[in-house]
């Protein structure tokens, strides 16, 4: 017959038991990141949050995965094939509603919002010798407008529709990355290109140093017609890139953090909690996270915040 086990090793063994369960919600934890190209903004903002996430969440493991952006990693975290991604305010409220001319054949509703970020700029930009000086001028020229259905290429389409401006009106038009789209400027294959993107974008300053270019504003009537919220004025500052002496008036789509429901509070909580506690690690990486504001991050989020952001924003007070 087996002696029953003394007090000290029985207390040891609950104490490990219980240690255990206090850690089982992080332990297994794959946090795989989506982001966008690596010559774009989202992926060095992603790499920042692996290494935050890495220390913060414990026993957690980090990936970073380069996708099409937006629309994407949407569809990717819907799947449960990543655990947070980042991605334009207009396309997470499209995958929300299910947007089927968006890529969202059916409502996304695993998706959760964890923050605003920081807002993208729609950078109209065209070579200088291509005689291009406005929008009414890109007709009959050579267009890339982003990967298929990326966030990029869906504000492509409102833009040149509330401009009048169909791509049956351009004499070539291609799918490309933003490095992609780049090379094809340098190379004189390309006239034009849009990128929507956070100030500052390594793939326009590699073009801008180059070559001359031309940044093409959109004039506030044109944001009007869009008629959606996600669409503001912007300006991108003057000297962002090389030889852009002036500002340069423009549309701004807010950035979101985003999750979906089956990654548990506990993680998301220290998600959120940390990457504002680390808001320099952010910046570090890319300078478009300068604008990332504690205070504006709940605010209208296009999906349901996530019970683990929320816990964090009542904690500091943002909701009540």
């Amino acid at each position: 017959m087996r002696k029953p086990l003394n007090r000290t090793l029985r207390t040891l063994i609950v104490g490990v038991f219980a240690a255990s369960l206090a850690v089982s919600a992080y332990a297994a934890e794959f946090i795989n990141i989506l982001t966008g190209g690596t010559s774009g903004v989202y992926y060095p903002l992603g790499v920042a949050l692996s290494q935050i996430y890495g220390k913060a969440i414990p026993g957690s493991k980090t990936a970073v995965q380069a996708t099409k952006a937006s629309a994407e990693n949407l569809n990717l975290l819907q799947a449960g094939r990543g655990e947070v991604a980042i991605s334009l305010g207009d396309s997470l409220s499209d995958a929300w509603k299910g947007k089927e001319e968006a890529g969202f054949k059916s409502p996304l509703n695993k998706l959760r919002t964890i923050a605003a970020l920081y807002p993208n700029y729609i950078h109209f930009v065209a070579v200088a010798d291509s005689g291009i000086k406005s929008l009414a001028d890109i007709k009959g020229k050579r267009i890339s407008v982003g990967a298929p259905k990326s966030g990029t290429e869906l504000n492509v389409r409102e833009i040149l529709k509330a401009a009048g401006i169909s791509y049956k009106d351009f004499a070539k038009v291609e799918y490309l990355s933003y490095a992609e789209s780049v090379e094809l400027m340098k190379n004189k294959q390309l006239d034009v290109t849009l990128l929507s993107s956070g100030l500052g974008v390594a793939a326009l300053r590699d073009l801008a140093v180059s070559q001359p270019v031309v940044f093409l504003t959109i004039p506030p009537e044109i944001v009007a017609k869009i008629n959606d919220p996600a669409f503001q004025v912007g300006v991108i500052p003057a000297k962002t890139y090389e030889g852009q002496n002036a500002d340069v008036t423009t549309i701004s789509v807010q950035n979101y953090l985003v999750t979906h429901e089956k990654v548990s509070p506990e993680t998301v909580y220290l998600m959120t909690k940390s990457m504002f506690e680390n808001l320099d690690q952010m910046i570090a990486a890319h300078a478009a996270a300068k604008a990332i504001n504690k205070d504006n991050a709940a605010r209208t989020p296009p999906a349901p915040l996530h019970p683990g952001a929320e816990k964090y924003y009542r904690e500091i007070g943002l909701i009540k």
